[in-house]
């Protein structure tokens, strides 16, 4: 097999949730547990940390994962969904899984794996956990795939827990209710292992005190800290930082909401320091200053909050939940002197209308859909749009769209592309 027909039997063969939604989602850890037998349970072999949360849980993995990076440790990266190349979910200091690793793996193994009828996030996930051991990983990463409990990464034993904050999302499958998604995430919170949470509400809070009194776990609430004394934007549009415990530095990735991202991920080190996990390096502010200016460079960030051009000026951002709009919605409207240009699509299992509410009034609109079978017609986002006394023009295609509005867009104005992290991947694939 190549790498692509490799890739196509894993998107096409597979339950694959990113592409069908719920048909492609398997609830239950049997299979996963089967797989990890079958592969000698390699998480064992390296120290792991867990992160979860419906808004942030990107930016916080792959931040954690420079800022150990640059400590010296050797640190795989889990993240999903991929924006334009499978091998981006599987990450080592950086550097993508080969090509020839994961078509080795399906060709070796699919033998085994084909009569469980696993899930693509399974069969993923286990060839993760395998590359990290088979390259020695000091450390390894790990993010959640959907909700906590039932996600299939929820068969390690980390050092440390993260759960970055809970928000209305994946309510066919997590519950209707804050509180309810909130147990589902405090589903990885195991006994003996600290968790830092970074964001709550009193009903969630009250989630992670009782589930934390039921397993014995140390809870540490990051907003509860003081860690971050002064945050603000810079002229050229990055976030300097005053903190508590690592002095001041400046981040590349600029979203409003990074700002909490960033009080979560400082807590989450000095956990992680306090621990003996990791050794707390003398020059540790100059790491953390390094690292949180080179999370793109060092692990491969993309969509949160990046600018792609200037003069206009072009914004991408994967946020796609009411969580995420509430920050791009409110950094939108405060964006500049120039007019703004919003080219928006979302899939059909999210909240439409509330991340409708919370999108600028003043915007010229540019409708358009991902290319994928769980897109939201662009024609339907239209009619519901104009409910909110928003309007704009509808496109089939995101090139067509982003065309539209570059060719609309003066200098001085900005351009944001955004509303599914699949968007962002259409957009990355086509328009450049």
């Amino acid at each position: 097999m190549t790498y692509k027909e490799t890739t196509e039997y894993l998107f096409n063969q597979m339950p694959m949730f990113e592409k069908q939604g719920k048909a492609g989602y398997k609830e239950g850890l049997d299979n996963t547990m089967t797989l990890d037998a079958h592969f000698g349970h390699p998480h064992r072999n390296y120290k792991t940390i867990h992160i979860a949360g419906t808004n942030g849980k990107g930016s916080c993995a792959h931040t954690i994962a420079a800022i150990l990076q640059n400590m010296g440790y050797k640190v795989g990266l889990y993240t999903s969904p991929h924006i334009i190349d499978f091998r981006e979910r599987i990450r080592i200091n950086g550097i993508t899984i080969s090509e020839e690793y994961i078509v080795d793996f399906v060709e070796q193994e699919r033998g085994f794996f084909e009569p469980l009828h696993p899930s693509f996030f399974e069969v993923t996930t286990a060839m993760a956990f395998k590359y990290f051991s088979d390259m020695q990983v000091d450390i390894a990463v790990i993010e959640v795939g959907l909700g906590g409990r039932l996600d299939c990464t929820n068969i390690i034993t980390p050092i440390l827990s993260v759960i970055t904050n809970i928000s209305l999302d994946h309510t066919q499958f997590l519950g209707n209710t804050l509180a309810k998604i909130a147990g589902e995430k405090a589903g990885i919170m195991k006994p003996g292992v600290p968790v830092v949470i970074g964001e709550t509400t009193e009903d969630t809070r009250q989630v992670f005190k009782n589930k934390a009194q039921d397993t014995g776990v140390k809870t540490v609430f990051a907003e509860d800290t003081a860690e971050i004394l002064k945050a603000a934007h810079t002229a050229d549009g990055r976030i300097e930082y005053d903190t508590l415990s690592f002095g001041k530095f400046e981040g590349e990735l600029s979203g409003d909401y990074q700002i909490k991202n960033t009080r979560t991920i400082l807590t989450a080190i000095k956990e992680l320091i306090a621990g003996n996990h990791i050794i707390k390096n003398k020059d540790i502010n100059n790491i953390i200053k390094k690292s949180f200016m080179e999370v793109t460079s060092l692990t491969g960030l993309t969509g949160r909050w990046q600018k792609i051009e200037e003069r206009p000026t072009v914004i991408c951002d994967a946020g796609h939940n009411t969580g995420g709009w509430e920050y791009i919605g409110r950094q939108l409207s405060n964006a500049g002197k120039g007019n703004i240009h919003i080219v928006f699509g979302m899939v059909d299992d999210k909240d439409i209308e509330g991340v409708i509410r919370l999108m600028p009034a003043g915007a010229r609109y540019y409708f358009t859909k991902p290319d994928n079978k769980r897109a939201l017609n662009e024609n339907k986002i239209k009619s519901i749009a104009a409910a909110y006394g928003l309007n704009g023009k509808c496109f089939s295609t995101i090139k067509e769209a982003y065309s539209s509005a570059k060719a609309t867009a003066q200098p001085e104005d900005l351009i944001f592309i955004g509303g599914s992290c699949y968007i962002i991947s259409d957009f990355m694939k086509t328009c450049f």
